[in-house]
């Protein structure tokens, strides 16, 4: 099983799984934007990734905006702006069985390629 969050209006994400050569595979794909993550989906993350901090995004501009580089956030409070606010789900997020692919760092994209 393979499943993609990201934003099709996203040129990173786009560039990633055009790089990521899924031709002939199984996978389903869900843009962030227009279907929101659920609770149970986001939980399902979090497992795979040990927390819901490692799924968060803090360059995303409302990070700043809202103040809360200022404060001092908790796991609840992760989970809580990722389902509030697509942009704070730090992308694209690929998951490939179980293991979880978080953000675009090449290394990350390097490593999903080797489980592809």
């Amino acid at each position: 099983m393979i499943k993609i969050y990201y934003l099709s209006s996203c040129s990173t994400c786009t560039r990633i799984i055009n790089e990521l050569d899924l031709k002939n595979k199984k996978i389903e794909f869900q843009d962030i934007k227009t279907e929101k993550i659920s609770a149970i989906q986001l939980t399902e993350m979090k497992k795979l990734a040990g927390s819901y901090e490692a799924l968060f995004s803090k360059i995303a501009m409302k990070y700043r905006a809202l103040g809360l580089d200022k404060l001092d956030l908790t796991e609840e409070d992760y989970k809580k702006y990722i389902l509030e606010e697509y942009t704070f789900l730090k992308r694209p997020v690929i998951i490939i069985n179980d293991k979880i692919f978080i953000g675009n760092s090449k290394s990350t994209i390097a490593s999903a390629k080797e489980h592809l």
